[in-house]
């Protein structure tokens, strides 16, 4: 059995799988943000280890522990603190990727170098989320936390509480801005220039090998023998990617919770002006030497998470929004929604574009501005494919959708109709774990490779939504004369009000 962990922006899950991919058990609890004095938003580190301790003991109540042979961790990217390298106590707090503390640092960032090196040595362009503009951050507001420290992203902290080893691997520390992915080092000579000493990260390693064996006190605190290997599994969304398709470069990924990406395989691991001007990011796969590609959508079940607060005075039950969505009409609804309520991600990332609704009249009601919501991140999410599309050689003809958002049919069929695919969802759930295990196991040598790795999944059955033809057609014009043709309108207005979009609510 494998053992496996995936610390999320709204939940911490835990789950054990049997080596042929079966899921034994499952459980969650909620992940909290809170806000500091200060005015940033942070996760209480403690409450968070307390959390997965909790997971692990209500799991071993279920199962025989003798029989976990590996742990695998994989979490949100760059949500990440600084650990003491002596104590191992942490040394500021642990800063979400979502919170828009280290915007002012990033023009820091991209005025240090050419933009098209940069990106083909680190596969990211800067932003405030990755984990170099949260250290400037650090560097210009709590100098006295930098000394003798070491950046943590969540999986490699709780990683680190098990082992007492510190170490990350590729898929996380390329969400840096300071790894180079084309060498699988980290870039110490502008790291020196940025005033930052050697070992402000880790040592990364391929992902699934195991960080260290777990602890006495680990084993203590949870329940579990001591000595099972630990294993940084990596970046959530692209062990999810794994599960589903594998290193495949003719499927994409559709990952949905409060945000959504959607991602697939490169054959090459080098990245070119062709990959820089796609708009998308890129890092090393789980699997394999190959890249990923991905773009992203900070609030696609963030939008619905915001139209449930609207929509009454009390916000709406997942239940009762459901219910909602039962009666939407079939036909497109003709308004366009723009789903920046945090600003856009990749291929167009823009922190400072708003969210908008066009093509409002009387004759709508709240089914229709529901229905607008569910077509405009669909429509984004088209974006996104098509930027993939330009940048591969094999086309992306039908997605795998896993997440929260797979749950909602009447979404998915308008996915199908708005790309003109075939959106299947895997009978298997819970898909993060899933590949967060089985990158273990390979790294552990429970499996030889991806090959066995993935051969011991079953085929189950999976839902599939074929796209309507006449309404694909209406989509496909509404998508090109709306959607795309308004873009740079849109943004452009955005630019000249001037305020920065508020940070995500907890």
């Amino acid at each position: 059995m494998i053992l496996s962990l995936d610390l999320g922006t709204t939940h911490s899950k835990a789950a054990v799988f049997s080596t042929n991919g079966q899921l034994l058990k499952f459980t969650r609890i909620p992940s909290h943000t809170y806000q500091h004095p200060a005015g940033y938003r942070y996760y209480n580190d403690e409450e968070m280890w307390a959390g997965i301790v909790n997971l692990i003991q209500q799991i071993r109540n279920s199962i025989n522990p003798i029989e976990i042979s590996a742990i695998g961790i994989t979490s949100m990217a760059e949500t990440g603190l600084l650990v003491d390298n002596v104590t191992g106590k942490p040394r500021t707090d642990m800063l979400p990727w979502h919170d828009r503390n280290s915007i002012n640092q990033v023009p820091e960032l991209e005025q240090d170098r050419e933009p098209e090196l940069q990106f083909s040595r680190s596969g990211i362009r800067p932003t405030y989320k990755c984990s170099l503009a949260r250290l400037l951050w650090i560097r210009d507001n709590f100098p006295e936390s930098l000394g003798n420290s070491t950046w943590l992203s969540v999986a490699d902290y709780i990683g680190f509480r098990f082992t007492g080893m510190m170490a990350t691997d590729y898929t996380l520390a390329g969400r840096t801005y300071a790894f180079r992915i084309d060498q699988l080092t980290w870039d110490q000579a502008w790291l020196n220039g940025l005033g930052f000493p050697a070992g402000i990260f880790p040592p990364a390693f391929p992902s699934g090998v195991p960080q260290g064996e777990l602890s006495q006190t680990a084993a203590a605190l949870t329940g579990l023998p001591r000595g099972i290997p630990v294993c940084i599994s990596g970046h959530d969304h692209v062990c999810a990617a794994f599960a589903a398709i594998g290193t495949r470069t003719d499927q994409a990924l559709d990952s949905m919770g409060t945000a959504e990406a959607l991602l697939g395989s490169l054959r090459q691991n080098r990245l070119g002006i062709k990959e820089f001007e796609s708009g998308l990011v890129f890092g090393r796969h789980v699997v394999g030497d190959g890249y990923y590609w991905m773009g992203g959508m900070s609030t696609s079940g963030g939008s619905l998470d915001w139209l449930r607060k609207i929509l009454g005075e009390h916000q709406i039950s997942y239940t009762d929004f459901e219910q909602l969505l039962e009666k939407l009409p079939t036909e497109p609804t003709g308004i366009i929604y723009f789903p920046y309520l945090a600003g856009s991600g990749s291929p167009h990332t823009d922190i400072h574009v708003r969210g908008a609704f066009i093509g409002l009249d009387q004759s709508h009601n709240r089914y229709d501005v529901i229905k607008a919501v569910l077509e405009g991140t669909a429509f984004e999410a088209e974006f996104i494919r098509q930027a993939a599309r330009r940048i591969k050689a094999d086309d992306l003809d039908s997605l795998i959708v896993s997440g929260g958002g797979s749950n909602l049919m009447p979404w998915m069929q308008i996915k199908a109709d708005v790309s003109g695919c075939v959106v299947e969802i895997p009978e298997f759930s819970e898909t993060t774990l899933l590949g967060a295990a089985l990158v273990a196991g390979i790294g552990c040598g429970i499996y030889s490779g991806e090959s066995d790795a993935r051969s011991t999944l079953h085929d189950a059955p999976s839902t599939r939504f074929q796209p309507n033809r006449s309404r694909h057609q209406e989509y496909n014009k509404i998508y090109l004369e709306g959607f795309l043709a308004l873009q740079a309108s849109l943004r452009e207005i955005s630019s000249r009000l001037g305020s920065s979009p508020p940070s995500a609510e907890s």
